[in-house]
């Protein structure tokens, strides 16, 4: 999982991350702190989640500077409540200071989407079905949002548009039909490169997809529950089944309790609320 983290894009994001919001540098705290003055300070959460991101947190003032000592006292991943000291930090106190909002835009973002994406895997526990992440992610965050989700408890679906053939509607419409886009990719399937998934809308286009085969996944796009019942059915174990469509924390449960392997959700990273967490300075040395 920690993978998804060590990449220089990630390093790259820290970087524009803080150029964004030092540029030249804090006047604030260089104008009324000495530059030798030394500071320890606690990430507060003031709401319960799933806390996530403790590792970029500690890569933001690393950044900064290699005189920082990073202690996360929550382990990454675990669901803590309101009130919970979740990291320390102790260093310079410019660095500190400078580094207090990119480091919780990090951390906040991070464990709201590892929170959300815990809620929607509790909701169906139980049930043969695992929850999917989606390529909704904030440009540039994708590892991250990726990495987040994993944390929570959801399953990555493909990174990007090269890892994975993804066949969807607009597909379908420009290659003429769902049996025009699958043969096109006869040589992929045969060779056995990637994964193929093919979304339906029906269940005349599954009938069409198990006519073709040499697929991986057949997704059911905005079908209800009963319907997705119908088309669990239908393909009867031949392919890995997803659910995908307009689900919600509401509603998921239903979808699951159809027998439908997959169940892909944007909420996790476009709708995921960040978690409210606080850096407070307890104690401050000023030579």
């Amino acid at each position: 999982m920690l993978t998804l983290l060590h990449d220089a894009s990630v390093t790259r994001l820290i970087q524009i991350a803080l150029q964004e919001d030092i540029a030249s540098g804090d006047i604030t705290s260089e104008t009324t702190i000495p530059e030798t003055a030394r500071a320890r300070a606690s990430f507060l959460c003031k709401a319960d989640g799933v806390i996530c991101g403790l590792p970029i947190g500690e890569l933001v003032f690393r950044t900064l500077s290699d005189d920082v000592a990073w202690t996360a006292v929550a382990e990454e991943g675990s669901t803590v409540t309101k009130g919970t000291v979740v990291a320390r930090v102790e260093g310079s106190a410019h660095a500190l200071l400078a580094g207090e909002r990119t480091a919780l835009n990090f951390m906040q973002r991070m464990s709201g989407v590892a929170t959300m994406a815990n809620a929607f895997a509790a909701a169906v526990q139980g049930t043969n079905a695992k929850i999917l992440d989606t390529r909704k992610t904030i440009p540039g965050w994708r590892r991250l949002d990726k990495y987040a989700s994993q944390v929570g408890g959801a399953v990555n679906h493909r990174m990007g548009l090269y890892d994975m053939i993804m066949i969807k509607d607009n597909h379908i419409a420009a290659a003429g039909s769902i049996t025009k886009a699958i043969g096109a990719c006869a040589n992929v399937f045969a060779e056995g490169k990637v994964k193929i998934e093919v979304e339906t809308t029906s269940l005349k286009d599954i009938e069409e997809v198990l006519a073709c085969g040499g697929v991986h996944r057949i997704m059911f796009d905005n079908f209800t529950p009963e319907l997705m019942h119908k088309a669990v059915q239908l393909v009867n174990g031949a392919y890995e089944t997803e659910a995908s469509g307009g689900i919600t924390l509401d509603t998921v449960r239903a979808f699951a309790e159809t027998g439908v392997d997959y169940i892909s959700t944007g909420a996790i990273t476009h709708s995921a609320k960040a978690l409210d967490i606080s850096m407070d300075i307890a104690l401050a040395i000023i030579p």
